[in-house]
């Protein structure tokens, strides 16, 4: 007979204002302190930005700012002035004025729509989803052997409440033509030199029409923040964040396969199951980066964080998938060797962040927490992580250092 905790152990063993009309950097962008992230070069200062709290600064042109991770310790929602900000080229908008900003919607339908932000948050009944945005090249600078790109630590992901039109509602209003394929978005930045590809993705048809992408114009409860894309922006739960495209401008439904870089060259994965190479091996063939896999993280210990011998320890962290939503998690407190089954927090939907949390009882010396989260269609995340030449969809088991004294 095989209970339930021997299948579990089994499955983990297979992870600005933003109503301002405009924004200024440069002297508004003051260091404060810095830390110091575990992997080689991994120093960044706390910085300021118009909007936000102190953040961890990766690039300032364009602006990369991480979220540091004891904010995910503080709640499920992630605050808009914590949420983390990732941009693609360095020509970024400063100045929108709301009232003459449009949302254009063209290509192969039957009415071409013009849409203002009021038109967005008065013509159409509005969804509301609670959601994980998640970089791709999230915990990058873990990789090993180490790749190129954003070297990232754990905080480039935030959980927020997005509200606004429906995107199957308003290609219905313009009229999907037969034949359609995909949609195309592009938004307000631009590239610096003409040589730069414009940052312009893509959606199926039938995922873009499925009732859950949002063109969000609100993130918990407040306008955009301007770094996460005011005045609107794509939503797309479950996906990666390089399709929830910030300032969105043009919507463009096309009957063939949009073939831009940043969908043709760029965020791209190895095509099998495990989206894994080798290590230093590239992969071929490969297809475009989609929905995020199962990951857990322990919030409120950090790597050599003292506890006290054998006192009852509280364990919390947080839990997420790219949409079957976390039905269990696993904790062990020694290196693996046993797991026990974590309490799951309130269930915010399955897009969401999940808080889970258990309590230990540690001897003196020194421990290895590890936490393994499963989700309802049986995925879990691998013991030892995956490589890729992107650094891409790291979820590996993590792992917390304790000394119990």
């Amino acid at each position: 007979m095989v209970d339930r905790r021997s299948l579990l152990q089994a499955a983990c063993g297979a992870f600005a204002g933003s109503s301002l009309s405009k924004v200024t950097f440069l002297s508004d962008a003051l260091a404060e302190e810095s830390v110091h992230l575990p992997f080689a070069n991994g120093e960044r200062p706390l910085v300021s930005y118009p909007g936000k709290r102190p953040l961890l600064r990766l690039t300032s042109r364009p602006p990369q700012l991480e979220t540091p991770f004891t904010v995910f310790d503080q709640g499920p929602i992630t605050p808009n002035d914590a949420f983390f900000v990732r941009y693609h080229l360095a020509d970024i908008p400063l100045t929108i004025d709301p009232e003459a900003y449009r949302i254009e919607v063209g290509g192969k339908v039957a009415r071409k729509l013009s849409l203002s932000l009021t038109e967005l948050k008065t013509a159409f009944e509005p969804i509301e989803f609670i959601a994980v945005n998640q970089c791709s090249g999230n915990s990058r600078g873990f990789f090993d052997p180490r790749v190129g790109g954003g070297q990232l630590g754990n905080g480039a992901m935030g959980n927020a409440r997005w509200r606004g039109a429906p995107l199957k509602a308003v290609l219905d209003k313009a009229g999907v033509q037969a034949g359609a394929r995909q949609v195309v978005f592009n938004g307000l930045d631009r590239p610096v030199l003409p040589e730069t590809p414009d940052f312009v993705k893509a959606l199926d048809i039938d995922h873009a029409r499925d009732g859950e992408v949002i063109i969000a114009y609100a993130m918990n409860g407040e306008d955009l923040p301007w770094l996460n894309g005011y005045p609107a922006r794509l939503v797309v739960p479950g996906y990666y964040g390089t399709y929830w495209v910030k300032h969105l401008s043009d919507i463009t439904v096309i009957d063939d396969v949009f073939d831009g870089f940043w969908m043709k060259t760029a965020y791209r994965i190895p095509d099998n199951a495990c989206a894994c190479t080798e290590p230093g091996q590239k992969a071929t063939p490969t297809v475009p980066i989609k929905r995020f896999d199962v990951r857990s993280f322990i919030t409120n210990l950090a790597d050599g964080a003292r506890v006290r011998a054998r006192a009852e320890t509280p364990i919390k962290g947080i839990a997420f998938d790219g949409g079957y939503g976390v039905k269990t998690v696993l904790f062990s407190s020694n290196g693996g060797r046993d797991w026990t089954e974590a309490k799951l927090g309130h269930d915010l939907g399955r897009y969401s962040f999940r808080e889970w949390n258990a309590v230990a009882r540690l001897p003196a010396g020194e421990h290895f927490l590890k936490v393994c989260a499963i989700n309802a269609i049986g995925q879990s995340q691998p013991i030892a992580p995956l490589w890729n030449a992107s650094g891409y969809m790291r979820n590996a088991v993590e792992t917390v250092r304790v000394i119990a004294q």
